[in-house]
């Protein structure tokens, strides 16, 4: 099966709440095989872009197409569970509604995490919370995964073995990837496709190589220069209060 064949097509999708334009002539594939990482500001729509994607908003107006066969793993930014209520990673995993003792731990096996499985969720540290989120979300056997932030909270060298995590997941399974990221700049190496949304699709492409500055291979070490990647573009417009596209002279 090819490596390029979509799964989630958006062709024209603009979505308003009120006067609010949050998503303006969206144009976006997601494929098989292929990590994409869309990334923008606080209110740029990336939330809604993303429920759009899972099916939980209809667009106003414009085109979403599904593969027939679609199953998406989706994996939250975080998750909080009060601390009064007594939950094992176990019993988490099984809200997925899978109750199969062998399929839960090869889950948290297949994200390196299969000792955590009698762990309280409330003891576990940042990056084993997320390890278990991504657990949960390939219980599905998903052929897109949906990751929201799934860094959050966690060191910078979490961040990087993480990341390798989804590079591997993808390369085993298959299966394509959406992820989210909050930051403007800084995205995975191995991401095959940046997109960057602020209400619009503002531009898209391959990552380029961060650059060899000494300051940064200081601060991260050579591990986190292979690891991430510095995404450069320039707007040549701006947005108005309700999201809308002003463009901008060269001298302005």
């Amino acid at each position: 099966m090819s490596e390029h064949q979509d799964l989630v097509r958006l062709h024209g999708v603009n979505v308003s709440f009120g006067d609010n334009h949050v998503l303006q002539h969206v144009e976006m594939a997601l494929h098989r095989g292929c990590i994409t990482t869309l990334i923008g500001p606080n209110g740029a729509g990336k939330t809604t872009l993303v429920r759009v994607v899972l099916g939980l908003i209809e667009p106003d107006n414009g085109e979403v197409w599904r593969e027939r066969a679609l199953r998406i793993g989706y994996m939250p930014q975080k998750l909080h569970v009060d601390r009064t209520f007594p939950l094992t990673v176990e019993r988490f995993l099984r809200t997925a509604s899978i109750n199969d003792r062998q399929a839960l731990q090869a889950a948290l096996a297949d994200v390196g995490a299969e000792k955590l499985f009698k762990h309280s969720i409330h003891d576990l540290s940042g990056g084993e919370m997320q390890r278990v989120l991504l657990a949960r979300a390939l219980l599905r056997d998903p052929t897109l995964l949906v990751l929201d932030e799934p860094v959050q909270g966690v060191d910078i060298n979490g961040q990087i073995e993480l990341y390798d995590l989804i590079g591997r997941i993808r390369d085993r399974r298959g299966c394509g990837v959406l992820m989210i990221s909050h930051d403007l700049h800084l995205v995975m190496a191995a991401t095959d496709h940046v997109v960057c949304l602020n209400h619009h699709i503002c531009c898209s492409g391959h990552p380029e190589q961060v650059s060899n500055d000494p300051s940064y291979q200081a601060l991260f070490g050579k591990a986190g220069a292979r690891a991430l990647a510095l995404y450069n573009h320039h707007h040549n417009h701006r947005h108005n209060a309700h999201g809308d596209v002003v463009p901008v002279k060269e001298n302005q």
